[in-house]
């Protein structure tokens, strides 16, 4: 189903462009409610909502979402594989707007929300989260940043650190990285957002775009969560360990 907010007076041109989001949910009820929140607020927009993971691709061929929120677990064509073929390079017609998905689970950690993030999710939440945070993650991941959970993140880490399924950079790759790159690496593997990473390395916000653009570059990574299980799994940074003392410079 989709759908859109009727206005009376026109579009604004001064207003902000609201974030676009595919609702994928077999429960009708979950993906109404869901619906009803995002849709009360005024910079979010709900464009389609659909009960099974080969309509969440189809749908978002067509109507190329910010962001698809993404039931891991549904009839047919499941919300992992869903999430594969919509992160595929050559889904989006814009490389640099491409569709983020942002995976619902009933369960804290599972093999399908491993599996959902290693196909290209750019992050994950439970389904009891509170209604404030599942806003504050569509607009994150609609930004480019990625969402993890706060509430199972640590647990998360180790999982990916544990597992050495998966692409990871050749160790030339990383050697592309300067080390001021390789401190904002460490940074976001440790969950530090952008104003955080600015504060701890004293530059600006606009530097620390620049640097994680590069990073993504260097890397071929797609995201924030796969720049977090690359730095995991390559050894750059170790589970368990604290985030470097401020004004201290890693690798």
């Amino acid at each position: 189903m989709t759908h859109s907010r009727p206005s009376l007076s026109g579009p604004d041109p001064d207003a902000p462009v609201p974030v676009r989001v595919l609702l994928a949910d077999d429960q009708l009820l979950v993906r109404g409610g869901i619906a009803m929140l995002l849709d009360a607020e005024p910079d979010i927009d709900v464009v389609a909502e659909v009960g099974d993971g080969a309509a969440a691709v189809t749908t978002a061929r067509q109507l190329l979402p910010d962001v698809v929120i993404m039931d891991v677990r549904m009839p047919g064509t499941d919300g992992v594989e869903a999430t594969r073929r919509i992160t595929a390079d050559s889904f989006s017609t814009d490389p640099d707007r491409p569709v983020k998905v942002l995976i619902l689970t009933t369960y804290n950690l599972d093999e399908a929300v491993y599996s959902a993030l290693r196909a290209g999710a750019s992050g994950f939440m439970l389904k009891d989260a509170a209604p404030a945070e599942l806003v504050r993650a569509v607009h994150t991941l609609a930004r480019g940043d990625a969402w993890l959970d706060p509430v199972v993140t640590p647990s998360l880490l180790r999982e990916f650190a544990a597992r050495p399924e998966g692409r990871l950079p050749i160790p030339e790759r990383l050697e592309e990285l300067t080390d001021r790159e390789r401190q904002v690496l460490v940074l976001i593997a440790h969950g530090f957002a952008n104003p955080e990473i600015a504060d701890h390395l004293t530059i600006g916000d606009a530097t620390v775009k620049t640097h994680v653009s590069r990073i993504l570059m260097k890397l071929g990574a797609r995201d924030r969560a796969q720049l977090v299980a690359v730095a995991y799994q390559s050894g750059l940074v170790e589970p368990g360990t604290a985030p470097p003392v401020r004004g201290t410079r890693t690798g």
